[in-house]
């Protein structure tokens, strides 16, 4: 979602829209995991043969373990100060309790087999680029969390592109200046690909976090999007380890749906024929980003999120090129009924059209310090929708 948004939502409370132990792997040398070893449920370091397509239908429902890893340093409330800072930024910087094992767990254990991490890389590097050696370890720890319980796992670059470029989100000033921003992007993707090469195929690359360039015509927009998820795939097939054939999540533009399905928008040349393309469903935005009372569920509302999902299928599922939804969800305060209803009916189509989902929540809809659900009926709802026991 974008960044502005959340901010506000910061501010009122939203669950779903506001704005990773060392398992069963050993230790590197320097004290970081590696990732290549079976946990004790058996995730393996391997690359198996099987397609993209094939991955997406393994995902049964994702979860987005929000407002954690991905916290910065930002202008949250809109206000132009950077009102929330800290010399050193952890994941606690947001209001988030600390992450731990158990509540991954309790994550999937409530029947969650996929969970997108994502990560903002911008408050932990030097002057080169180089990442902080702390940071890298705390989010390999997450990972591994996940990991090693045998889920997908999606990690990215996340408020380095979706947010305020005058407030750190860096992604955005290709716009003006492409190469500065090329090489650091790929600095910074160099060091996760080495980082965690030896691991297999359940951890998936994200490009970037809902991008786009609208200070340039929409040819050179589109150009410049295109051009940097080129970039992501080449580097990251050029690198060590099983990442010439991981499977990556190519962001749309701006992950809108209609304008991920414009033709202007182009998926990268991959040689290892592994990507997915990602987009975000936040409709109808006042639903989705404020706190209304807003009841949804219309004949025209339901409608709409029918031909959203079937224009994603007809653009992409139906050619072959597989789809998630990184992120999707309602606003706490609105109809909790109508809340329920949108994610049941929403998983059920993008299920039922070969896509996988993953709810947002930024600590709101999962009270991690509790291990509790603050709505056990949207859960159930969409474990239902998804086929889920």
């Amino acid at each position: 979602m974008d960044n502005v948004i959340k901010r506000l939502m910061a501010l009122i409370g939203c669950a779903a829209l506001s704005l990773t132990a060392l398992g069963g792997c050993g230790d590197n040398d320097d004290g970081s995991n590696s990732g290549s070893d079976s946990s004790d449920e058996g995730t393996s370091s391997a690359m198996r043969d099987i397609t993209s397509m094939e991955l997406v239908s393994e995902m049964t429902l994702g979860y987005n373990l929000g407002n954690s890893l991905d916290v910065c340093n930002a202008d949250r409330d809109g206000d132009g100060v950077a009102n929330e800072t800290a010399d050193v930024v952890d994941e606690t910087l947001w209001g988030n309790p600390t992450v731990t094992k158990e509540q991954i767990e309790f994550v999937k254990d409530s029947g969650f087999n996929s969970i997108r991490i994502p990560v903002t890389w911008r408050d932990h590097l030097d002057d080169e680029y180089n990442i902080d050696e702390d940071w890298m370890n705390r989010v390999q720890e997450v990972v591994d969390y996940a990991y090693d319980l045998d889920m997908y796992v999606i990690i990215n670059i996340h408020h380095d592109g979706g947010g305020d470029p005058d407030f750190g989100a860096w992604v955005r000033n290709a716009s003006t200046d492409y190469d500065g921003v090329l090489e650091k992007y790929q600095t910074i993707w160099q060091q996760i690909c080495d980082r965690f090469e030896d691991y297999g195929d359940k951890l998936i690359f994200e490009s970037m976090n809902e991008v786009g360039f609208d200070d340039l015509s929409s040819d050179e927009a589109y150009e410049t999007l295109n051009s940097l998820n080129q970039a992501f795939v080449d580097l990251v097939r050029s690198s060590g380890g099983n990442n010439p054939e991981r499977h990556l999540l190519i962001a749309g533009y701006w992950t809108d749906i209609a304008m991920t399905c414009d033709s202007k928008f182009v998926m990268p040349d991959d040689p290892a024929d592994r990507c997915i393309v990602s987009v975000h469903y936040y409709t109808p935005w006042e639903f989705c980003t404020t706190t209304q009372q807003y009841e949804w569920g219309t004949d025209d509302e339901v409608a709409l999120m029918e031909s959203k999902v079937e224009q994603m299928k007809t653009t992409f599922v139906d050619n072959g090129i597989p789809v998630i939804i990184g992120e999707y969800g309602t606003c706490l305060g609105n109809d909790e009924e109508s809340r329920v209803k949108f994610c049941e009916t929403f998983v059920k189509l993008c299920t039922d059209a070969g896509m996988a989902t993953y709810i947002w929540d930024d600590g709101g809809l999962f009270i991690r310090d509790e291990l509790a659900w603050q709505n056990e009926d949207i859960i159930t709802a969409i474990k239902s929708s998804a086929g889920v026991e």
